[in-house]
């Protein structure tokens, strides 16, 4: 019987603007499929509700895509007073209402209060695991979910627009495991009223920006040859990692799975900053991405070697 092809060997990112309504999943599948790519996973999990900037991994990226998932992500958040919602979002029931609607001075009052480790709960509606079960499948079965809260990061919260007496806008800035729609509710709690997420858009994830998105139907629409020239490469996901200067000899030396002395390579690498001991960093080639390594005991030593 002949093997069945797995696919073309694509290997680098494409940042995609995710439209309201399909799920990341879908958007990830549809895409590889145009491309006939043998692997793709994307950058952070944005719910059918959510628009924006959605990174798809392919090939040799997706080793990368952890430094993706943890680094800052921005968004546009749009919360309606008034009513609390049983998924902290628009598809949810209707579980309580308020009549108190805060005024923008109430408002910015109290976001200080939400800016920086704070305290969160996630919503019930959500992948978190208890017990071994994912939140959401409990809480649709109308079984009692009672979730933890825990530390995440908000780096910056601001209040841009009120287009009326039900709805605030704002622009946020957070770390890894925020999720909005609890932020959302936990600012309507403080305020003294009840509310929900009614419109969400990402505008970056890590490195990548709605400038470098391109919307999911004009992907669509184009030709694979083209949509190529579109991708970024394997080593726009490591912006914030240290990069180090390899020669060819030490580049063979880890992608066969051997360490190399530190010492010259950082002399040559030039960094503004030492590195230090058990710190990650991309050993480069050029401008092509050898390894992901680990630097211990005076030696760099390789974790994930790069295909390319």
């Amino acid at each position: 019987m002949a093997r069945r092809r797995r696919g073309n060997s694509i290997n680098g990112w494409l940042a995609v603007d995710k439209p309201l309504e399909i799920t990341s999943s879908t958007v990830v599948n549809q895409v590889r499929r145009l491309l006939d790519a043998a692997k793709a996973g994307h950058g952070g999990t944005l719910d059918p509700l959510a628009s924006g900037v959605l990174p798809i991994a392919f090939g040799e990226a997706t080793k990368t895509v952890a430094y993706v998932m943890d680094g800052s992500k921005s968004y546009r958040v749009t919360l309606k007073f008034g009513e609390a919602r049983s998924t902290d979002d628009a598809e949810g029931d209707v579980i309580e209402t308020s009549d108190h609607r805060p005024s923008a001075d109430e408002i910015k009052a109290v976001l200080n209060e939400f800016i920086g480790e704070i305290q969160q709960v996630p919503p019930k509606f959500s992948a978190i695991k208890v017990n071994g079960k994912r939140a959401y499948d409990l809480a649709r079965r109308d079984e009692d979910v009672v979730l933890k809260p825990r530390p995440i990061l908000i780096k910056d919260l601001r209040l841009v627009d009120m287009p009326d007496r039900d709805h605030a806008v704002f622009d946020v800035v957070s770390g890894k495991g925020a999720y909005m729609r609890s932020l959302a509710r936990d600012i309507a709690l403080r305020l003294g009223t009840v509310g929900y997420i009614a419109g969400l858009r990402r505008t970056s994830a890590g490195p990548f920006s709605e400038g470098d998105s391109i919307r999911l139907q004009d992907l669509l629409e184009m030709d694979p040859e083209e949509v190529l020239k579109k991708m970024l490469p394997v080593e726009t996901a490591l912006d914030d990692i240290p990069a180090l200067a390899l020669t060819e000899v030490e580049a063979q030396r880890l992608s066969s799975g051997q360490s190399v002395g530190l010492l010259p390579v950082a002399k040559r690498s030039a960094l503004e900053n030492p590195v230090v001991q058990d710190e990650i960093v991309c050993a480069m080639l050029n401008d092509r991405a050898v390894a992901l390594a680990e630097i211990s005991g005076g030696e760099i030593r390789p974790v994930r070697v790069f295909n390319l």
